[in-house]
């Protein structure tokens, strides 16, 4: 997916409910979601297989 304005509004809207997204980094992609929405942040956790906090 380009960087885009239509793409950033869409990936706002995704965190602003609470979902997560990919973000492209110079090797790997990262996960993001809101810091401060507990739901968010168990999907990253699940997403990677870690343990629930």
């Amino acid at each position: 997916m380009k960087m885009s304005l239509a793409n950033i509004k869409k990936a706002k809207k995704l965190l602003h409910k609470r979902e997560c997204i990919a973000i492209p980094t110079e090797t790997v992609y990262g996960l993001a979601g809101n810091a401060y929405s507990d739901q968010a942040c168990q999907k990253i956790y699940k997403l990677k297989k870690r343990p629930k906090k």
